[in-house]
């Protein structure tokens, strides 16, 4: 975290909770490890060098603490995502603080490490999950209050609330987070794919708008149905057309804020990156598979202006995500950093440089936005 500059500098409290509450604390006995084909338990007892080894993976990697029906349902996030989060959130002494998604309970005894004992309240789906969190909670001596409920009603018994922050991610923001955050209070949350937010509550209380802080990949919201992979959407569709693809698909593995703008432009297009290309002399195609979790697919290869898309389906996903692509080129790649959120009772929207300018995904049209000088 120091050698790569993650620690924030605006909470330096950050790396004396983490110092103090370290991550193998909150660590279960069994982790999972991902081999490639299937993922495979890691026990503390018998495996004590290799659980260790993925608790402390790197700054940048997430352990695997829970499967369901073999897809993995809760983590040990990464500790630079979890960092940047609780930066955002910008948690002072004596907030009331509510989590949605205890987990393993780490996030949460950092928070009452800056809150305070008994100021921060942590809602839990799982009921397993919320027994274990406590156990170690109560052990690393962090006074905080588990209960198990739907994250997306909050908790409204307890609030009004200084800050919130969900360790899951959401496509659309529950309102009850807003409603039970005081005016002026700020929420954080991974939203979609990609990215987290962080939303200040208006003095009337009727709205809250923020920008992107960072990125994010979340697991989503129990109950979220997975919709079908690419696979299984090709082959329920297999004969597609070829056609030139018009941009340098290696951009879609390595450009962040291309993806980003993409996800927002088309939310509904998975842009499902391939492996790195493999040696040779022209160092491999780049491969990259669209699809829309229901009829349409598209597969992308080549790069240096000799990108190909095949697509089929009722859609042309190329297509689709080739105009947007042309539309932030145009507007002067906005970097993620650019974009932020309005949520209000009845709708929300995303918008890009300046929140008057309305919504990016609603309109047929990308809209012409101008930079604003708006307070992060």
């Amino acid at each position: 975290m120091e050698a790569s500059g993650e620690w924030p500098e605006r909470s330096p409290w950050l790396r004396d909770a983490v110092e103090t509450l370290p991550r193998h604390a909150f660590a279960p006995d069994r982790l999972w490890h991902w081999t490639g084909h299937a993922y495979v338990p890691v026990d503390r007892a018998t495996a004590l060098d290799s659980w260790a080894a993925l608790v402390y993976a790197g700054p940048d990697d997430a352990a695997v603490t829970q499967l369901t029906d073999g897809v993995p349902s809760s983590s040990l996030s990464c500790q630079g995502v979890v960092v940047d989060m609780l930066d955002s959130l910008r948690v002072e002494p004596g907030h009331r603080v509510l989590e949605l998604g205890t987990g393993t309970g780490w996030n949460a005894a950092l928070l009452a490490h800056r809150a305070g004992p008994g100021r921060v309240v942590s809602v839990e789906v799982d009921a397993e999950l919320a027994e274990a969190a406590l156990w170690r909670l109560r052990a690393a001596g962090a006074d905080v209050a588990v209960h198990v409920g739907d994250g997306a009603a909050g908790r409204p018994e307890d609030g009004p609330w200084d800050r919130v922050i969900a360790t899951y991610a959401v496509d659309e923001v529950p309102w009850p987070w807003i409603a039970q955050t005081r005016p002026g209070g700020r929420l954080v949350f991974p939203w979609g794919r990609l990215g987290h937010v962080a939303l200040t509550v208006a003095d009337d209380g009727r709205s809250a708008t923020g920008w992107v802080q960072g990125l994010a990949t979340f697991m989503p919201a129990r109950g979220t149905p997975p919709g079908a992979d690419w696979w299984h959407v090709h082959d329920a569709r297999p004969h597609g057309t070829a056609r030139p693809f018009p941009h340098d698909v290696r951009a879609l593995r390595d450009d962040a804020h291309l993806l980003f703008a993409l996800r927002v432009a088309r939310p509904d297009i998975h842009v499902v990156p391939g492996p790195a290309p493999g040696p040779g002399p022209s160092g491999g195609e780049p491969v990259v598979r669209l699809h829309d979790g229901a009829a349409s697919w598209a597969v992308l290869t080549g790069h240096d202006g000799a990108a190909v898309a095949r697509q089929g389906g009722p859609r042309r996903l190329a297509d689709e995500i080739a105009r947007a692509w042309d539309w932030w080129t145009a507007e002067g790649s906005p970097p993620l950093y650019d974009f932020g959120m309005t949520v209000a009772p009845d709708h929300s929207f995303v918008w890009c440089g300046d929140p008057e300018a309305g919504p990016v995904r609603e309109r047929p049209a990308f809209p012409h936005f101008s930079k604003s000088s708006a307070p992060r």
